[in-house]
């Protein structure tokens, strides 16, 4: 009786969406069709076409998939392993994913320990592992360089690719050899993995455990997470680039609209964005929040790779067929490419208009803040460092940016020098990178204007080697991070190659007067939905269509489950007020509690948690970890925390980069639990991996920040009773003695995480499972 109710409702609601005078994307004609697609008894190809149409016969279309697939979804899609026939997966599936390649820097050496301590003895397919040293390599202590020798031993043993220090970054490295290939999933253990998404590829991160479990099985686990669509209209004025476009991203939409999710970048506007600034955007959507940030495989990609392949068979003809860049090989792309679907569904849609997009900053240290420069250049803020560099903007493109604001400044004369009391240093993304810039002339004007060379690195943009922004000094660079004292303990700024150079050039925040504005542009146009006007109005309607639609079924489930109850088979119902118990697995504990130390701040990144200077040595005590716990964030933390104490802080916590220490040394405090607001997905996987137990309850932050409003610090003790009562789900807080007791349910903790947590993390769990 009650199932013709519903297909009326949701027939009758599309009969009054086909009514509405409004131009409908394929994408929106889709999800409402899908809407009816159980109820309808009419063949949807009828119910669909004129009468015309009927008569003569329908013309040729590409039929839509039955489950429509984002560009993310189909990638993870060809990397899953073990799918169920007919399986297709969807933001929100856990898969066993192999990709296709695993890159790992100088972390490769706690890889490798942790390789040989789950009782690995052989990787399981070395052409998937591409192992490159680019982090500390101006370090020459004979602890570092004897790391470094164990790790070019190891891949020569496995018959792993090998790249020492000096070849390069290592992201670069795996766009340059082709070890990241568009249509495919790279990761590597380092969060700027998302690189590779600037050439159409699925980059993605993963921690040192990860990256061991897949040199030992060749797999690792991955969900797929929300996927946010970003379309790009309109065209870059003169004188933007693809950093002032991540940088406003960041800066402009800065509540976390992105975070923990894969972002596609899509709108009329990539078109006039190259590669080279596809790369930046994609590179630092790992501070935007994301996970990953993948650009189509368009025309536009298609003509870089012929460049490469034309270039590579020029320059090695006996490779011409069988190098990483061949016609053949991007014919095959091309016959195959892969594109999202139709009615794929997205998370959330954001828009940026790069027509109305000027010449932008980010800081003072922090990415969420971003100003336009003409609004920084009033304010005569005076730098002493400047760099161009990192695998974010170390490219040749980058340093011809550079080099022509000091051959224009030069004006037919000899190159000028950089303003005194400013040091600009130069290092390339890698040794190819810099023999272009060489033979170019570029890499000389910057010399010749007083620039200092570092080796192809990481360096100054970690934090390691010489270079570093001093305590009360300025510095702005290229690079992609500007946290608080990851750079060196002044004051950070981001921004294009090309600001960074004239910055240089004039001693303070300036930009080269390359901008165009264009006519009636006053602000940069961003929003939610697509851009277009007429497709947004479009999907609001069907938005608010859906939520009809949605109310409607629950009135008639409502209905159906009243009239159903005599007939039912099922379990009778629970009782009021009984509760559902998650399942304690043996050595997991069922509850924790102790007295809250509250960090208020929100995105406390992995540098403020642990600091950068300390994440590649490899010999640091429990004890030292303790100590330096929090030290970038606040000094005072190590004094006021206590073992046994629950750390409870904002939102966004743990956000940055892959460093596993980051929850090691957490634990190393003696601290169990961490409860935030939200927490950085990397941090979240690191916590399991490790076994720091984590859970989110966003009312106890803003509770915390209500009592504490007037005395704000950065760390406190607040007598403040937290507990977690695991096999009830629920956390119980009493607001110090006396005050207010009150609870809250929580997500199941489920039973592999609580296996992995029992054990003592991911690699003692491999462990078992192989001796198994």
């Amino acid at each position: 009786m009650i199932i013709p109710i519903r297909r009326g409702l949701a027939l009758a609601a599309t009969r009054t969406a086909r009514q509405l005078a409004i131009p409908r994307t394929t994408a929106v004609a889709y999800r409402l069709r899908a809407h009816v697609a159980t109820y309808t008894t009419t063949s949807r190809r009828l119910q669909n076409a004129f009468h015309s149409q009927l008569e003569g016969g329908l013309p040729s279309v590409k039929a839509t998939p039955e489950v429509p697939q984002t560009l993310t979804e189909k990638i993870v899609q060809q990397h899953a392993v073990g799918l169920a026939p007919g399986k297709k997966v969807r933001s929100g599936d856990y898969v066993t994913l192999r990709p296709a390649k695993c890159m790992t820097h100088d972390n490769s050496f706690p890889v490798m320990t942790k390789f040989t301590s789950i009782g690995a003895t052989k990787v399981h397919d070395p052409k998937q592992i591409v192992l490159t040293l680019d982090h500390d390599v101006q370090n020459k202590s004979e602890t570092n360089l004897k790391k470094y020798r164990l790790i070019e031993e190891f891949a020569s043993h496995h018959g792993i690719a090998f790249y020492g220090a000096g070849r390069g970054i290592g992201h670069q490295i795996m766009i340059e050899e082709g070890y990241a290939w568009p249509g495919t999933v790279a990761v590597a253990s380092d969060s700027h993995s998302n690189t590779y998404g600037g050439i159409g590829a699925l980059g993605t991160p993963v921690v040192r455990t990860d990256a061991a479990s897949i040199w030992a099985t060749g797999q690792t686990y991955f969900q797929i997470p929300p996927i946010a669509k970003i379309n790009l209209t309109g065209i870059l004025p003169p004188g933007v680039t693809g950093k002032d476009v991540i940088v406003a991203l960041c800066g402009l939409f800065n509540n976390d609209e992105v975070l923990n999710h894969c972002i596609e970048f899509g709108g009329s506007g990539i078109e006039t964005i190259p590669v080279d600034d596809r790369i930046t955007i994609a590179n630092m959507t790992t501070e935007f929040g994301a996970l990953s940030g993948l650009f189509p495989i368009d025309h536009v990609l298609e003509s870089w790779l012929r460049a490469k392949a034309t270039t590579a068979a020029m320059l090695n003809p006996e490779k011409a067929a069988s190098g990483p860049f061949t016609h053949a090989k991007i014919d095959e792309l091309v016959q195959n490419q892969l594109t999202a679907d139709p009615g794929a569904t997205y998370a959330k849609t954001l828009y940026l208009n790069l027509s109305t997009l000027s010449p932008f900053v980010a800081g003072p240290n922090s990415v969420k803040v971003a100003t336009p420069i003409k609004d920084l250049e009033p304010q005569d803020i005076k730098i002493q460092k400047a760099y161009i560099l990192s695998c974010t903007n170390g490219r040749a493109s980058d340093f011809a940016a550079g080099a022509r604001v000091f051959r224009e400044a030069a004006n037919g004369g000899p190159i000028p020098k950089i303003a005194p009391g400013v040091q600009l240093y130069i290092a390339a993304a890698s040794s190819v990178e810099q023999q272009a810039a060489v033979e170019s002339g570029d890499w000389q004007v910057l010399l010749d204007a007083g620039a200092q060379e570092l080796p192809s690195g990481c360096g100054p943009c970690i934090g390691l080697g010489r270079g570093l922004i001093e305590k009360g000094e300025v510095g702005i660079s290229a690079s992609n991070r500007n946290f608080k004292n990851r750079m060196g303990e002044g004051t950070a700024y981001l921004a294009s190659p090309e600001v960074v150079a004239a910055s240089a050039l004039k001693g303070k925040i300036a930009g080269p007067g390359w901008y165009q504005k264009p006519e009636g542009v006053e602000k940069v146009i961003i929003g939610e939905g697509t851009g277009d006007h007429q497709v947004d109005k479009a999907l609001s309607i069907e938005e608010a269509l859906d939520k009809l639609i949605a109310q409607a079924e629950g009135m008639v489930a409502d209905a159906e489950k009243d009239l159903g109850a005599s007939e039912s088979a099922s379990a009778p119902a629970a009782e009021e007020g009984e509760e559902t118990l998650t399942e304690i697995l043996p050595g997991f504990p069922e509850r924790l509690e102790g007295e809250i130390v509250f960090c208020d701040a929100d995105n406390i990144n992995t540098d403020g948690i642990y600091p950068g200077k300390y994440t590649y040595q490899d010999n640091v005590s429990v004890e030292k970890m303790a100590e330096v716990c929090m030290e970038n964030y606040d000094k005072a933390f190590r004094e006021i925390a206590k073992p046994g104490d629950i750390l409870v802080t904002g939102f966004n916590f743990g956000c940055g980069s892959s460093r596993e220490q980051a929850a090691t040394a957490i634990l190393a405090k003696k601290i169990p639990l961490v409860v935030a607001g939200s927490f950085g997905n990397i941090f979240s996987r690191n916590s399991i991996n490790n076994a720091l137990m984590t859970v989110e309850v966003p009312k106890l932050i803003k509770r915390l920040r209500e009592t504490f409003k007037d005395d704000k610090q950065l760390t406190r003790r607040t007598g403040w009773k937290f507990i977690w009562d695991v096999r009830r789900s629920k956390v119980v807080v009493q607001e110090g003695e006396g005050g207010e007791t009150w609870s809250q349910k929580v997500g199941e903790l489920p039973p592999t995480v609580q296996e992995i947590i029992a054990r003592g993390g991911l690699e003692k769990w491999v462990k078992a499972k192989i001796s198994e």
